[in-house]
């Protein structure tokens, strides 16, 4: 088994405490082997990375990096979940959406920055089955939301 908190250090990422919600809702949830997270936005200490639409507000890199941060989210609610990064089996499905001006259609590109992160992280784990869903909106002007289903051991 790799040891994901180190792998995590390794590539100089800090996974911070777990966002609490902003509404009624856990986090996340256990069931059996499966873990489900709540959707999570951009936010570093408290405040969203960056905000508004893909295409008019933000450039494809910009919603890159904030799909990075939205998945850091997601991990540290994972690990408040389960305690330890490295009882994932596997990543099954991430669920993303991202806010988008009309006519802008490179969600794939947007959500890759979230992908491709677990793929640094867990290696052959972290790749998922995906859907990258265009929004016209997201709760408080969030460029990205992202939940996943974990498998764990």
């Amino acid at each position: 088994m790799i040891n994901v908190e180190e792998k995590i250090k390794e590539l100089g990422i800090v996974i911070p405490e777990a966002p609490k919600p902003g509404a009624v809702y856990v986090p996340a949830k256990t069931v059996g082997k499966l873990v489900y997270t709540s959707g999570q936005d951009c936010r570093v200490n408290g405040k969203l990375l960056y905000e508004g639409k893909l295409g008019s507000d933000l450039t494809v890199k910009q919603g890159y990096e904030a799909a990075q941060q939205t998945m850091i989210n997601c991990l540290a609610v994972l690990k408040a979940e389960i305690g330890n990064l490295s009882r994932i089996k596997q990543v099954i499905k991430l669920l993303a959406f991202v806010n988008s001006a009309p006519g802008f259609v490179e969600q794939p590109y947007v959500i890759n920055g979230a992908s491709e992160l677990l793929e640094d992280i867990l290696g052959d784990k972290g790749k998922h089955a995906r859907s990258a869903i265009a929004s016209n909106e997201l709760p408080f002007n969030t460029p990205v939301e992202i939940e996943m289903i974990v498998e764990i051991e």
